[in-house]
């Protein structure tokens, strides 16, 4: 199969790429895809080297497959040239993923959203995708009412130069992705400010929480913030459901939920944590409790890599399922 990654030298990007070879994903031509000043540069993929090319390129050769990870400016101008060539897109950005035309998709929850015809598919926030994925099975249990989720997101979440102001403050130095420092710090501000006073990375959580779950009568309220960690997102989430629900049974479905580890022990100080996530597609899920100060309340508490299943690895069960579907 053909397969074009756009934004292939960027983290997830390359992320991608390793997804592919680690998940014997049927690349016969790599079609690595960059702006300008990437081209002709190399990248690994299955052992050999693959030259950076334009989008222009990739385009000419009708890729079946393009996997983007390169911005919402760059996915709105040519998500639609590559799908216009044929290719299915699977796109990483926040670009199509409110369009009513467009699946929103966590494999594991709403495969079934894919369509023959829907040749652009949107890849969730990273924050949304690891929320989801445990409580989607809860929800058709007992029906979720309301969610308020307070998040402690990696800086690899901001991609390389997230990683590099953190790694350039511990040296004694400085850096210009957060609008104050990271390191020994945590900012309650990721991505822009809406007039309603939340970020859009908070409106991406609510919003996408409702479509990927077909429920916009859910409420969803968030709270997003960077914290000084490399790799691995963490989440505590709160949980109001419509229906009283059993703990024993809550614990029994999340054990045996694709996707979903449970880690808690707290007798034994188990319980997940970002280095436990790290290189791994799981979400891991812990601290189980009854909210006693609401009925029908739960606790939980969620890790993830949010480079693998939050982006790339995600992306790539998408374009997994779309084989198995026979769209291409």
């Amino acid at each position: 199969m053909l397969v074009a990654v756009v934004g292939a030298t960027g983290l997830v990007g390359s992320k991608m790429l390793q997804v592919l070879e680690e998940r014997n994903f049927p690349v016969t031509e790599l079609l690595p895809v960059a702006s300008e000043r990437s081209w002709g540069k190399k990248v690994q993929f299955k052992g050999r080297e693959w030259t950076v090319i334009s989008a222009d390129e990739a385009i000419s050769r009708r890729p079946a497959l393009a996997i983007f990870s390169a911005g919402g400016a760059v996915s709105a101008e040519l998500a639609p040239r590559f799908a216009a060539v044929g290719a299915y897109v699977v796109d990483n950005s926040s670009q199509w993923r409110m369009d009513p035309a467009v699946p929103l998709v966590v494999p594991e929850i709403n495969a079934d959203a894919l369509t023959k015809d829907a040749r652009i598919i949107a890849n969730p926030n990273c924050s949304t995708i690891q929320m989801v994925l445990p409580l989607a099975p809860l929800h058709r249990k007992y029906g979720i009412k309301r969610i308020v989720v307070s998040t402690y997101q990696s800086v690899t979440g901001a991609g390389q130069k997230g990683k590099d102001q953190l790694l350039a403050e511990r040296d004694g130095g400085s850096g210009t992705k957060f609008p104050h420092r990271i390191d020994l710090n945590v900012i309650p501000h990721i991505d822009s400010f809406l007039p309603d006073g939340y970020t859009k990375e908070e409106a991406k959580m609510m919003n996408e929480t409702r479509k990927i779950l077909a429920d916009p009568s859910i409420a969803v309220s968030a709270t997003t913030v960077r914290v000084p960690v490399m790799g691995g997102h963490s989440e505590s989430v709160n949980i109001e459901f419509q229906r009283p629900y059993d703990l024993a049974d809550v614990r029994s479905i999340l054990s045996s939920t694709p996707g979903v580890t449970v880690l808690d022990d707290p007798a034994h100080d188990l319980y997940p944590m970002p280095l436990d996530a790290w290189e791994k597609d799981e979400v891991f899920v812990g601290r189980i409790r009854r909210d006693s100060s609401i009925e029908n309340g739960l606790n939980l508490w969620c890790v993830s890599d949010n480079i693998r299943k939050g982006a790339a690895t995600n992306a790539v069960q998408i374009a997994q399922a779309l084989i198995e579907k026979g769209f291409i």
